[in-house]
């Protein structure tokens, strides 16, 4: 019979140590889907135990005007803008990477420098521009700063530095155009680093508050940020509607990462190379 392993005083640190920090992890969410099956007065009581009023909250949370209608326009928005964003993001990295210049390095490093900006300090320029151009309290207005995100393009360039350039000119010759180039060689072998994008540029426009604060005046307009964001401040704070809102405004987030983890992690580790 073999030894038991005798475990060891660090090993034993080490386990607490991720026993406590998986239970600090955890604890919120589960008091968060516990609050969502409970009132408002067993909530504030610290009740830590399932409770009856799930339906009853989910009643309330439908009542409630507009979540509805700005969950859906959430997704309309978040969905146009990761298309969006990562067919402009990936052809401006090709751009960069594939005809290289001293302009086009001198503008990329441009580019790279801007993202130390904070966005506080671009807020009333942009504001002012959308109301000249007249795009103020619209869709188009709040997508349009954010397209090309630099983080993105850098995200992306990275990844088409290790792409041969040998097969690209073989398609030159052959006479293929740059979009087809672009479109049917560069982009399929690299799946799962727009795989990792999409899901950057989705949690970035899902979870965006406040340029929506800003730029969207309409109630019919409002997205979910917008929504949880009204509904906890109001007169009377209903924690266990709210708990039940964030629990629905936090389910596609958790399907998009969750189906898409493995080329998350491939194209976060291959972009890195």
């Amino acid at each position: 019979m073999k030894k038991r392993k005798k475990i060891t005083l660090n090993e034993i640190l080490t386990y607490m140590v991720l026993i406590i920090s998986s239970f600090l992890s955890l604890f919120p969410f589960y008091w968060m889907i516990v609050g969502a099956t409970n009132s408002t007065s067993d909530i504030v009581k610290g009740k830590l135990v399932f409770g009856n009023q799930l339906i009853n909250n989910f009643y309330k949370l439908t009542n409630y005007g507009g979540f509805g209608e700005a969950f859906f326009n959430t997704i309309k928005i978040t969905a146009v803008y990761v298309v969006l964003t990562l067919i402009i993001t990936s052809m401006a990295a090709y751009g960069f990477d594939k005809f290289r210049t001293v302009k086009t390095e001198i503008l990329y490093k441009i580019f790279i420098l801007s993202m130390m900006v904070p966005f506080a300090a671009l807020m009333i320029p942009l504001f002012r521009l959308m109301i000249k151009i007249g795009l103020i309290d619209s869709f188009v207005a709040l997508l349009l700063p954010s397209l090309s995100s630099i983080f993105l393009i850098f995200f992306f360039r990275q990844s088409l530095k290790n792409f041969p350039d040998q097969i690209i000119e073989s398609a030159r010759i052959d006479g293929a155009s740059e979009l087809t180039i672009f479109f049917k060689i560069v982009l399929p072998p690299m799946k799962s680093t727009i795989a990792a994008a999409g899901i950057y540029a989705f949690m970035m426009q899902w979870n965006n508050y406040l340029w929506p604060l800003i730029i969207l005046q309409s109630p019919d307009k409002k997205t979910v940020t917008l929504s949880l964001s009204s509904m906890a401040s109001a007169y009377f704070i209903d924690y266990g509607v709210i708990m039940l809102a964030i629990i629905i405004a936090t389910i596609p987030v958790v399907i998009m990462f969750f189906t898409m983890q493995k080329n998350f992690v491939q194209g976060m580790t291959g972009a890195s190379k």
